[in-house]
């Protein structure tokens, strides 16, 4: 499969970036993600990163070189997610858990299937045409809903989400496709940061701003210029979908063997990522790990254990 992909992320005005992007592939499969780690509730970095690597172990399990069910993939994997923050802090002896937004996107067979919890979105779009988007899980957006069926219904007035991965109750997780694809077609995922200060058109307009890596930046840039200071952080990871290689329309085996067919590492960032025309399972550059992963405690030395453990984890799953 062809795709060309392209992830950026801002700080804006907050004191640090607790949004975390990152994706990875095998020759007919690929995963991208977006989470955003929840001000409120302590180490909002963590839980994101935690929701991502936990998407990226399972689909480096699975994914030989497919996955089998890509809808009850997405929908374990999240739960898994919001297993381990649980975990995570109980195990810390935290008095709230750590809390993430999340939403993914697999791409297999030419088509997408997505799943979201919480507020991060996901955009489909043909042209200038929006097929679809993700439905936030907040008041406001019931709000809308009750708007139109009930008239009367009293306003909840609040941008306030009922569920997240690491809330007490099991989360929330919508799951959406198998939408095919058409050359052409662009993907994006971002944090409500993008989509908070700019409507649907204008998402939907900037992301047609010429090749991928270009329209992710003016997303970025006119996200950032209308919030001005009360910009929050700002993450857009978009991709162009170009279609499937002939051989992979031919056979369901892997393009270079099982043995070959490992996924390429998910470093997840909240800094500007790689922008690749590239054949999906092929070489490309890695995104750049978090600029905060140092060595010492707090959440940047547990995103940097974290990913030092899951990095083992695969080492001893190819050396087996």
């Amino acid at each position: 499969m062809r795709f060309s992909v392209y992830q950026l992320s801002d700080q804006g005005a907050r004191p640090r970036n607790e949004d975390r992007m990152g994706y990875c592939y095998t020759s007919h499969a690929g995963l991208f993600a977006v989470a955003d780690g929840m001000g409120g509730h302590p180490e909002g970095e963590v839980a994101a990163q935690f929701a991502l690597k936990t998407l990226a172990a399972r689909f480096q399990r699975e994914a030989q070189p497919l996955l089998a069910d890509p809808p009850r993939f997405l929908y374990e994997s999240f739960i898994a997610a919001h297993q381990q923050l649980l975990r995570y802090a109980t195990g810390r002896s935290m008095s709230d858990t750590p809390r993430t937004t999340l939403v993914a996107c697999v791409i297999q067979d030419g088509s997408a299937w997505w799943a979201h919890c919480g507020d991060s979105r996901l955009y489909l779009q043909r042209g200038e045409r929006l097929l679809t988007r993700t439905r936030d899980h907040s008041y406001r957006e019931i709000q809308g809903t009750l708007a139109v069926l009930m008239p009367e219904a009293e306003k909840l007035g609040r941008n306030v989400l009922f569920t997240c991965l690491g809330s007490p109750g099991t989360p929330v997780v919508d799951n959406a496709g198998p939408v095919p694809l058409l050359p052409g077609d662009r993907v994006t995922l971002c944090s409500d940061g993008v989509w908070a200060p700019l409507g649907d058109e204008a998402i939907v307009r900037a992301m047609q701003a010429g090749p991928v890596s270009q329209a992710v930046r003016t997303l970025v840039d006119t996200a950032l210029r209308e919030s001005g200071r009360r910009s929050d952080n700002v993450t857009v990871l978009g991709l162009e979908w170009e279609g499937a290689d002939p051989a992979e329309l031919a056979t369901a085996e892997p393009l270079r063997g099982a043995e070959q067919a490992d996924t390429e590492p998910l470093l997840v960032s909240d800094n500007a990522g790689p922008h690749s025309d590239l054949p999906g399972g092929e070489g490309t550059d890695a995104a750049a790990p978090p600029a905060d992963a140092g060595t010492g405690g707090g959440p940047a030395g547990a995103i940097r254990r974290l990913n030092d453990t899951l990095r083992r984890a695969v080492g001893r799953k190819k050396a087996s």
